[in-house]
């Protein structure tokens, strides 16, 4: 999310919606799509953010038109709206040109005034899309900490005293908003802590060494452009390489990069759980 958020804000930021279209399928569409249609009209892409699994899409008031073609950003401006975009587990949101071919199961199309267009593509439709008008609802905040800022402190207040095993507990979302089970078991590894272990049990050097991990997997996962072991894409379409210094993840009996033992794979939490039975204690 983090890797996506920041290429559309690369090249959306400033930009100013001219025309949308929407797919007739109803469950993209937390804010019904007429409704969105409406309140982006003539809007101007203050920022694109990540809050927790979320794209926030700041937007300032219509009317501020010349906001693309001069070059500012929009800089010092409130935001008066928000466009939500949660990609579920199949999502792209896409910066791309009108003459581009449109993916199927495109479900949005936002014409922007530099000539680019932002598109919602998903195909299994667990993905969602929310606006909001901020004079009438509070903006959109994360339910967790976020884990690239989250301060050792508060980290190690999250895990105290819980029965949850510390897999189950990394993916709440409201303790930590945004890591993902690819992460959860990286970081784990990088640890060296296993998923099943309980959380509330962990002593303070065990969750700092996994505070630490988990911003160093997720830092370094972001500058290689994320993990494509499935159907994500940047912004612009592209896949990420992080897949290919994954220690753990996906690669149930090979042999540990560091150890040479075969990796392991568990159900957590219904969730399939890679781990190292030598390096992760």
């Amino acid at each position: 999310m983090e890797t996506i958020a920041r290429g559309v804000n690369e090249r959306v930021r400033g930009d100013v919606v001219v025309g949308t279209w929407f797919g007739a399928h109803r469950e993209p569409f937390k804010t019904p799509h007429a409704e969105q249609a409406k309140g982006l009209a003539g809007r101007v892409v203050l920022a694109v953010h990540r809050t927790g699994k979320h794209i926030v899409c700041e937007l300032g008031p219509a009317g501020m038109g010349g906001a693309a073609s001069t070059g500012r950003s929009g800089a010092g401006t409130m935001p008066e709206a928000q466009w939500i975009v949660h990609l579920g587990m199949t999502g792209r949101l896409l910066v791309t040109t009108p003459e581009a071919p449109v993916a199927a199961h495109t479900h949005a199309r936002v014409e922007l005034k530099s000539g680019r267009e932002l598109r919602f593509v998903d195909p299994r439709r667990f993905g969602r899309l929310e606006f909001r008008e901020l004079s009438a609802a509070a903006g959109f905040g994360g339910p967790g900490l976020d884990p690239l800022t989250v301060e050792a402190e508060d980290f190690a207040k999250l895990f105290k005293g819980r029965k949850l095993v510390i897999k189950a507990a990394l993916l709440n979302q409201t303790l930590l908003a945004g890591v993902g089970n690819i992460y959860a078991d990286e970081s784990l590894f990088r640890a060296g802590i296993r998923p099943g272990r309980r959380a509330g049990r962990l002593t303070r050097a065990e969750l700092e060494r996994l505070r630490t991990a988990l911003k160093s997997v997720l830092e370094h996962a972001i500058r290689l452009g994320g993990s494509s072991v499935s159907d994500y894409v940047d912004a612009n379409g592209v896949k990420g390489f992080f897949q290919l210094e994954h220690c753990v993840y996906m690669r149930t009996g090979q042999p540990c990069r560091v150890c040479e033992k075969p990796i392991q794979r568990i159900l957590v939490g219904g969730r399939g759980t890679h781990f190292c039975t030598n390096c992760q204690r």
